[in-house]
């Protein structure tokens, strides 16, 4: 038993029963204040140990290439993406720049889960990764929009920068990482049994939600996605975990933060950019990049591709 939940920890096999119980149409659910409420703890709980982690001696040490290096591949991934769903699905000009802006941006449950194997299995990392994580959430966006300049749409509003720079997942990891690297080791003590020992059961009961809304999505899609699309989904994360570990690697991150680098440049967005593509691309379909991030990516990177990235960065 010890040797499967290595290969499958408490939250990947929570997710699985609710991603299994949404599909036999159960009655299970999590309301939805509970939900956001774990959301909104989980954020609070990653970005406050990276700030604490950081104000420790020497974490800051590969700070600056780890931000840039995050920062390049949420500019970069959407370019790739956006070239293969145009020539291989039948998806418009705005609907495919909307979705590979998903998949340069990232998911804060993914590197939860992520970031929870990791310590599973006793494996460190550079505890300025939440840093890198809310520094990629964004970049992605600016680049679709421009990929999808073509529709005729201008690039920027002010509504449309207050969504982006203002939004909720970015103020929170931001603001608690920063009262982590304030108060520090010290100050941090007194709030662990909250960020620490309550963090593997938030992750467990918001992933069993996540599988829940994954069951859901798949279903209120009705007509399904174009195979080609759902191949794109299962396929753009394996390109973008390698594009991550390469950079992990010529930025000098340690094993930990390549496999957690890695995790995130597979990860896609259902937070951030779905709410900035709403308000930018009214036109693009939401029933398409929205589907094909949580029920197809988000399900495929938990329970297959975590433990494919940790192997591939050789922890």
């Amino acid at each position: 038993m010890s040797d499967l939940s290595t290969l499958l920890p408490p939250p990947v096999m929570f997710f699985a029963l609710g991603l299994f119980a949404g599909a036999l149409r159960s009655d299970l659910a999590v309301p939805d204040a509970l939900a956001k409420g774990l959301s909104l703890y989980l954020m609070l709980a990653i970005g406050l140990k990276g700030g604490v982690a950081l104000a420790a001696p020497a974490g800051a040490v590969g700070l600056w290439p780890a931000l840039a290096a995050g920062v390049l591949l949420s500019l970069l991934l959407p370019l790739p993406a956006f070239l293969a769903l145009r020539a291989l699905t039948p998806l418009d000009r705005a609907t495919a720049a909307a979705v590979a802006g998903h998949y340069g941006s990232v998911s804060v449950v993914t590197f939860a889960a992520g970031s929870g194997v990791l310590a599973a299995r006793g494996i460190s990392y550079e505890g300025f990764m939440p840093a890198v994580l809310a520094a990629m959430e964004t970049p992605a966006i600016v680049t679709a929009l421009l990929l999808a300049r073509g529709s005729g749409r201008g690039l920027f509003s002010r509504q449309l920068l207050r969504e982006v720079l203002l939004n909720g997942s970015v103020v929170l990891l931001l603001g608690s990482f920063l009262i982590g690297w304030v108060i520090g080791p010290g100050g941090a003590a007194p709030l662990s049994p909250f960020t620490e020992a309550l963090f593997p059961g938030a992750l467990c009961l918001f992933l069993l939600e996540m599988g829940l809304m994954a069951a859901r999505q798949l279903r209120a899609a009705g007509r399904g996605l174009p195979p080609a699309v759902v191949a794109f989904g299962l396929v753009m994360p394996l390109f973008g975990a390698v594009a991550g570990l390469i950079a992990g690697g010529l930025v000098g991150l340690s094993p930990g933060g390549m496999a957690l680098l890695s995790i995130l440049a597979a990860s896609a967005s259902y937070i951030a950019v779905p709410a900035a593509m709403r308000l930018a691309l009214p036109e693009a379909d939401p029933g398409i990049y929205v589907t094909l991030s949580v029920a197809v990516t988000f399900p495929f990177n938990i329970l297959l591709g975590i433990p494919l990235y940790l192997w591939l960065a050789g922890v």
